[in-house]
């Protein structure tokens, strides 16, 4: 019986990319070598290169006059990269403040330059999403996460800036549809919707790069990694294949538009039970909510052992809320089926049938 795969990230993938990245570990496309050993430079993973370039673009919609890169350092380096790309020495940015991961970035940024945070929801610890600041018109860029894995909240309407707009989009690129043309610079870890930790996305629209007046070192070049195709450096080979196939898959579902759906359906089916269920209560705002990670705790703590017990026995992996919420969190990835929704719910029926 396969498990109900709730984590966070790394998370659950489809099992069809684990059966054919499986056969590419032993044999890889007839040629007799590891997809693990071959040549970053062979003809061969140039072509996997190029088509998980070519599906970013089109299950996006990627508009003209944007790069894709597949890079390494999680988007924990892409908190340094922005700034180094994207603030003049004398410029300043400013940051959405959201969760821990929007933090961490606003801190990298303020240790190389002027950097501020420009709206924060830590007062009620990160449960929703700020709303009616002011960006500048003259900051250099505005930074900012889409969704927030910790505190389950997700932007779901962007402001409007004339500054350059940065997100990241971590846990929810591929989930549902995006204007990539109101961003100038998106980046995402891979190990949530793309594939396995070890690569990064990150989309960038060409004609912001080379503006600083910052001198950048090499390995934190945007320019240097898109003049080069991602190949400044051996790059995650595994990472980027396996991105592949699932940006395959999901094509092969029907795209973003489908995914959406699926996506908007399992968060219905958990968010109606943990509304209806008097054993349990949400903890971010309901127009906040994230469709992809939904956060819980019991109204009576003492059915925590019971609680746990049951969802373990349910063959349930992964649902135990982030030490700085307490509680519970399901991650609900694009990989994760409706019927893994539907067996956290039974569960929680079950516990309510006992005690409610």
């Amino acid at each position: 019986m396969a498990k109900h795969n709730y984590s966070a990230g790394p998370c659950v993938l489809p099992q069809g990319v684990f059966k054919q990245a499986s056969e590419a570990v032993l044999n890889f496309n007839g040629i007799d070598l590891s997809i693990l050993e071959i040549s970053h430079r062979s003809k061969e993973f140039i072509e996997v290169m190029d088509k998980a370039q070519a599906l970013v673009k089109e299950v996006l919609e990627v508009p003209a006059g944007y790069s894709v890169l597949f890079l390494q350092g999680g988007a924990s380096l892409e908190f340094l990269m922005v700034p180094f790309n994207l603030m003049n020495n004398n410029g300043k940015a400013v940051y959405l403040e959201t969760g821990a991961w929007a933090k961490k970035a606003y801190k990298e940024a303020a240790a190389l330059g002027n950097a501020e945070v420009i709206a924060s929801s830590a007062d009620k610890n990160y449960n929703y999403i700020p709303k009616g600041y002011q960006i500048p018109s003259d900051v250099d860029y505005f930074h900012c996460t889409s969704n927030n894995t910790i505190y389950g909240t997700q932007i779901k309407d962007f402001p409007k800036t004339d500054a350059l707009m940065v997100c990241d989009m971590s846990s929810d690129i591929f989930s549902k549809k995006v204007d990539i043309s109101k961003f100038d610079l998106i980046y995402a870890g891979a190990q949530k919707n793309l594939g396995p930790a070890g690569a990064t996305l990150v989309i960038v629209k060409d004609e912001i790069l080379g503006k600083t007046d910052r001198k950048i070192p090499s390995m934190l070049d945007y320019q240097i990694h898109a003049k080069s195709d991602s190949m400044f450096n051996t790059p995650p080979v595994f990472s980027i294949y396996v991105s592949m196939l699932t940006l395959e898959w999901l094509k092969g579902l029907g795209g973003i538009e489908v995914m959406q759906k699926m996506n908007e359906d399992k968060a219905a089916l958990l968010y109606n039970e943990i509304d209806s269920n008097p054993l349990f209560e949400g903890t971010a705002e309901l127009e906040d909510r994230s469709l992809m990670n939904v956060t819980f705790l019991l109204t009576n703590e003492a059915l925590k052992d019971e609680f746990d017990a049951m969802w373990n026995a349910a063959n349930i992996s992964g649902i135990k809320g982030h030490r700085s919420v307490g509680g519970y969190r399901a991650s609900m990835y694009n990989a994760l089926a409706k019927e893994s929704v539907q067996a956290l719910v039974d569960v929680m029926k079950e516990l309510a049938a006992k005690h409610a």
